[in-house]
C-alpha cells in the first residue's frame, strides 16, 4: 500500500486553473519533495493533501483512506511540518491555529473554543493584536 496516491489532481478557482492533472505516488517510508517555482500550485496541492481544499478533480488517498469521503481518518495518518510554524504566512496567527485545529479534527466551536485555549495558554494575545499576519516563530521574537 503506497503512504500517499494522488490521481489526476485538479483545482481551479473560477477560471484560474491552480493545478492541473497531477499525479503521484509516495511508498511508506520514502522520502518526497514537492518543488516548482512560485504560483505552481504546490501550496494548493498540500492543501488538498491535507483535506483542507477539496479538489475540483481526481482523488487523493493516506494510506488507503479517501480524503474525500474518509478524510477524518486520513488526517490521522500524517503529520505537518514547515519551515516555519504557520500553515500559511499570508495568514494571521489566529487563522493559522484555526487550521491545525482542523488537521486535529475539530471544527466549529470546538476548533474555536481549542484556538481560543491556546491563545490563552500561550500568552498570544497580546501578539495577536498587534500584528495582522502570523509570526509563530519565535513566538514573534524572531
Amino acid at each position: 500500500m503506497n503512504a500517499i496516491e494522488v490521481n489526476h489532481l485538479s483545482k481551479s478557482f473560477g477560471s484560474y486553473q491552480a493545478l492541473q492533472d497531477v499525479s503521484f505516488t509516495v511508498k511508506q517510508g520514502e522520502v518526497f519533495g514537492l518543488l516548482g517555482p512560485n504560483g505552481a500550485g504546490k501550496t494548493t496541492a498540500l492543501r488538498m493533501l491535507t483535506t483542507l481544499l477539496k479538489p475540483s478533480s481526481g482523488t487523493v488517498e493516506i494510506f488507503g483512506h479517501d480524503t474525500a469521503t474518509d478524510g477524518q481518518a486520513a488526517r490521522q495518518m500524517f503529520g505537518l511540518t514547515g519551515q516555519y510554524a504557520t500553515v500559511d504566512e499570508d495568514l494571521t496567527a489566529r487563522q493559522n491555529l484555526m487550521i491545525f485545529s482542523k488537521l486535529n479534527g475539530l471544527f466549529g466551536a470546538e476548533a474555536k473554543h481549542r484556538t481560543n485555549e491556546l491563545i490563552e495558554e500561550f500568552s498570544l494575545k497580546n501578539l495577536l493584536i498587534s500584528q495582522s499576519k502570523a509570526s509563530l516563530v519565535g513566538c514573534g521574537a524572531d
